[in-house]
């Protein structure tokens, strides 16, 4: 279960006097706040992630959730390939593919790590896990 908290890669307040903040040249830079969540068809639901963060700088990233994980993302077409570094994800590897629309990151992970998912979508797939971000605005 923590792995599937840690994939939850990924990161809600809002204010009219917030901007997003962009670090780096990477479009995903910045802190990414949890709208929806899902896994082997199933969704899960706000309060299982209502506090998670991800913040992406670059090929790093750090995901707050019961713990803190750390690692680094590698960016290829829109397939991610995540790897542990620090936390309870330390030395794991996952696979994923992203999209980013409308203002929204959108993830399909798939936590045995053997491939990449083929759509955004989990069912009858239960290693498989979709988070849908937004951008946390600054201060």
């Amino acid at each position: 279960m923590r792995s599937v908290i840690f994939i939850s890669l990924f990161i809600l307040g809002l204010s009219s006097g917030r901007k997003n903040i962009t670090i780096g040249s990477n479009p995903l830079n910045g802190t990414w706040a949890p709208v929806s969540q899902e896994m082997g068809g199933k969704s899960l639901p706000k309060a299982a992630f209502e506090t998670q963060r991800l913040v992406i700088s670059d090929s790093n990233y750090v995901f707050t959730a019961e713990s803190v994980d750390k690692g680094v993302v590698k960016y290829q077409d829109n397939k991610m390939d995540i790897y542990g570094k620090e936390g309870v994800n330390t030395g794991k590897h996952f696979t994923a593919i992203f999209k980013y629309e409308n203002e929204l990151l959108t993830i399909c992970y798939n936590l045995s790590g053997d491939g990449y998912p083929e759509t955004f979508d989990t069912n009858g797939k239960p290693l498989f896990f979709l988070s849908v971000f937004k951008r946390e605005m600054a201060r």
